[in-house]
């Protein structure tokens, strides 16, 4: 009797049934290829007759001996029927959605033909249909545990939407591996999607091979696909034809080479054109003349377009002998009124078309919020400029350099200095491992520090600057700047030397990286000084620094006279210290840890090794 008891309790009748219909529907999906029943769904991608549309010529049994989606849509109270959805795999469960929806819609014309007020009609309920996307939020994190998909997302995500989406991306990812080959030499529509995937949306092993075609797929589920990524292989006249149903917002081109991909890809962006909101090219070869034809496609000389980021990376744009531009491209920025970003990194691009794209930027009447054109040999560029025409593009600037708030560039400190001292908002600025010379971070730094509105982050990392910089670092240090990473750029011992005697009497900074700057002892007075006028100050690396054994007393001096809000100070990688050497700094805590972070003992720290 005992063991009885242990028994997991019998299924109720109602689950028995709901079990039983769900099968069935499961079963004539299959078989169906998805179709939706008689009447289909006149909002799917399959037009008038629906998803699918089933009947006897798709191989199926006779229409009326299918259990229909619309029959049990019509004939369960809204509970059951979302207690049914839970059982459903993905094909099945868009059928019945549909079903649904034909039946909210259906509710919603008779109250509205018997005249009821709003308030009475949602006593009918209608907005419970909108509840699978519960379900298909399942569906979508048990096939795709790791994908963040809506995490970042503040409004309401479309589950289903991103389901199809993804699903129909992993069949063009699946179908681009198959056309690589060297054997292929078919049509793309007609490769078979694999078993796997088939299956983790039928939930059946005999689905039939009509079904299975990349083709069908995109026909079925295109309408949902509002971002893709294609590889240069699919792009041809073809794949444009399968893709007419999505309304495509972002698009990513990867190696786009030959005349036809390049064909292909404009006709594609000719299609999507008055959707398309994002654009991205990475390891495509866009020379001046397929540049413009790329262009034309999205937009004719003289019309403006409606792309809001543009984006090519690691692509040659240009050509060097002879030098040729691409004029399709200036004329396309010309035109962005509603671009927001500009990314043309690692581009081979040379100082002439550097300028001219920034001519080009500030004769424009864009909004752009985000700059890079990092990566590309453009030194010296702006040194090439006469005066007058500096003068000229100043005037021009205003609108442009208030919109600003990101800029990532690569060796332009000088236009990076003339730029900030406009009216912008310019908030973070990174120049990491750009081979700055130290009088052009000098003069950085100085303008900076004059700026009207101070910027809020700043990484000058990686650059072997030495220690003639720190003193207009020590300056800048004083212009409320939150964030510094200057890592691995020489001070020295004199440099910190220098900071600590140079430093401000009041500072605003939260964090900041001095690791692997060979500070010695000076670093460990650097910080305890900064500790002691940075009332803000969250976190300090100042990790290998070649830091003495008496640089922990130095900084604990410091926190006896408050930490305020410092949580972290990182002396990791100094081979001279340990927990052993001066155990009172175990005494400064923050929500429960240690303030100081040192190597745990002398016989397992490892030396900071800074030797190229």
């Amino acid at each position: 009797m005992e063991e009885l008891s242990k028994k997991a309790p019998a299924p109720s009748l109602l689950s028995l049934c709901l079990d039983a219909v769900a099968a069935r529907l499961i079963s004539d999906n299959a078989r169906a290829g998805g179709g939706v029943g008689r009447t289909g769904w006149p909002g799917g991608c399959g037009g008038g007759d629906g998803l699918g549309g089933f009947s006897e010529d798709d191989g199926g049994e006779a229409d009326e001996d299918r259990l229909h989606p619309e029959e049990v849509a019509e004939g369960l109270p809204w509970e059951l029927l979302h207690r049914l959805a839970s059982r459903l795999p993905p094909v099945a469960l868009e059928s019945l959605h549909h079903a649904a929806h034909a039946r909210c819609c259906s509710s919603a014309k008779t109250t509205s033909g018997l005249g009821l007020q709003d308030g009475d009609r949602r006593g009918m309920k209608r907005s419970r249909c909108e509840d699978f996307s519960t379900t298909w939020q399942l569906l979508f994190k048990l096939r795709w545990p790791l994908d963040n998909a809506g995490h970042n997302n503040l409004g309401t995500v479309d589950w289903q939407q991103k389901y199809w989406e993804k699903h129909l991306q992993e069949c063009l990812d699946e179908a681009a591996e198959s056309a690589f080959l060297p054997s292929f030499c078919g049509n793309i529509g007609e490769l078979s999607i694999s078993a796997k995937i088939m299956n983790s949306i039928y939930q059946s092993i005999d689905t039939s091979q009509h079904h299975s075609r990349l083709e069908y797929q995109c026909s079925k589920f295109g309408c949902y696909v509002r971002c893709l990524r294609l590889q240069g292989v699919l792009c041809n006249a073809e794949t444009s034809d399968l893709l007419q149903q999505c309304k495509l917002e972002r698009l990513m081109f990867i190696r786009i080479i030959s005349d036809p991909e390049v064909n292909g890809a404009c006709l594609l962006l000719s299609w999507h054109a008055e959707t398309l909101l994002s654009l991205e090219f990475i390891h495509c070869q866009l020379y001046p003349t397929i540049m413009d034809k790329i262009c034309r496609s999205l937009c004719q000389e003289g019309s403006s377009h409606g792309i809001q980021r543009f984006s090519i990376k690691s692509s040659q744009i240009c050509e060097t002998k002879p030098l040729t531009i691409s004029s399709g491209l200036l004329n396309f920025l010309s035109s962005g009124k509603s671009l927001h970003l500009l990314s043309l990194n690692d581009t081979k691009m040379q100082s002439s078309l550097a300028q001219m794209i920034i001519h080009t930027l500030l004769e424009s009447s864009c909004d752009l919020h985000t700059l890079e054109i990092s990566e590309n040999n453009i030194a010296g560029w702006l040194s090439k400029l006469n005066k007058s025409s500096t003068n000229s593009l100043a005037l021009r600037s205003d609108i442009f350099m208030n919109s600003l708030s990101i800029l990532n560039l690569r060796s332009m400190i000088p236009f990076i200095s003339w730029s900030i001292q406009k009216e912008n908002p310019l908030l973070r600025l990174t120049v990491e491992n750009c081979e700055l010379s130290s009088i052009g971070v000098i003069m950085l730094l100085e303008c900076l520090t004059t700026v009207k509105q101070p910027l809020d982050v700043l990484s000058i990392a990686d650059n072997h600057l030495g220690s003639s910089v720190a003193a207009a670092l020590a300056k800048f240090l004083g212009s409320h700047v939150r964030a510094l990473n200057a890592t691995d750029i020489g001070l020295g011992t004199l440099g910190f030397q220098i900071l600590e005697e140079a430093l401000p009497t009041e500072v605003a900074l939260s964090h900041i990286n001095i690791s692997k700057n060979r500070g010695g002892i000076r670093a460990a007075y650097f910080v305890s000084r900064l500790i002691g006028r940075a009332p803000n100050l969250v976190s300090v690396n100042a990790a290998a620094n070649l830091l003495p054994p008496e640089s922990l007393e130095v900084i604990c001096n410091s926190l006896k006279q408050g930490t305020c809000y410092l949580e972290r100070v990182d002396l990791t990688g100094n081979m001279h210290l340990s927990s052993n050497i001066f155990p009172a700094f175990l005494e400064f805590k923050k929500h429960g840890k240690p303030i100081l972070v040192v190597p745990p003992n002398l016989s397992t720290c490892a030396p900071y090794d800074d030797d190229p």
